[in-house]
């Protein structure tokens, strides 16, 4: 079972290759990190072709027609521009946040998003998590006043079970990570919300719900 649809990798792979610019001396680069993983490849989209309506149904514009044709007898790429939408629908399907595109310069950059970790790290880390967790834990049981301002903003979007990138949306953050670490690690820490799969912290059908302690400190704000 892949981290990321290998369907998806492929096709980040493919749009690279297929529509790098080859005038430059640079190299496509596949690099992965704890989160995502990225595709950096030299060139920018069309003048008539914007990063939002990439993620749109949109027409085929091949920077390199004369590679293009050879892929797409290959079965490697379509001629309907539709690659990045079954990049989007694939992630999606798999639990995932849908893929990033952006500009960094003369590189066009396609991000693939990993699954969460596991709440407890093994190895090195897992010593300082634990005390990191702790830490969060009595500041929050401490007072109910000492709560963060991102940890009560999470709970007042909390409706329900609702997935991570859900509640993401809700509170209307760009950044996974900091979603993950300044919101939900320390809600979860202090027991405010608990997962509704907890053996199998990154299943794609992970779902977040309040607990009764977290629901007793909204009931107790609305009074």
């Amino acid at each position: 079972t892949y981290e990321i649809p290998r369907e998806a990798v492929a096709e980040a792979i493919v749009n690279a290759v297929a529509h790098r610019d080859y005038a430059s001396n640079a190299s496509v680069q596949v690099m992965l990190f704890a989160d995502r993983l990225e595709v950096w490849n030299p060139g920018r989209l069309p003048a008539t072709l914007s990063l939002e309506q990439l993620t749109r149904p949109h027409a085929s514009i091949p920077r390199n027609p004369l590679l293009a044709e050879p892929m797409f007898l290959a079965r490697y790429v379509e001629k309907a521009g539709s690659g990045i939408l079954d990049m989007i629908a694939l992630c999606r399907e798999a639990g995932l946040p849908a893929p990033g595109f952006r500009q960094e310069g003369g590189d066009f950059v396609q991000t693939l998003w990993r699954p969460e970790p596991a709440e407890a790290p093994t190895n090195g880390t897992a010593q300082v998590t634990a005390q990191v967790t702790a830490q969060v834990t009595a500041q929050v049981e401490s007072t109910e006043e000492e709560l963060s301002a991102e940890v009560q903003r999470l709970l007042h979007a909390t409706i329900g079970e609702m997935a991570g990138r859900d509640i993401q949306e809700r509170l209307g953050l760009k950044h996974r990570e900091h979603f993950r670490k300044i919101y939900l690690a320390p809600a979860l820490a202090a027991g405010l919300i608990e997962r509704t799969i907890p053996d199998n912290p990154t299943s794609r059908l992970q779902r977040y719900r309040l607990t009764e302690k977290g629901r007793a400190w909204l009931a107790a704000r609305e009074q």
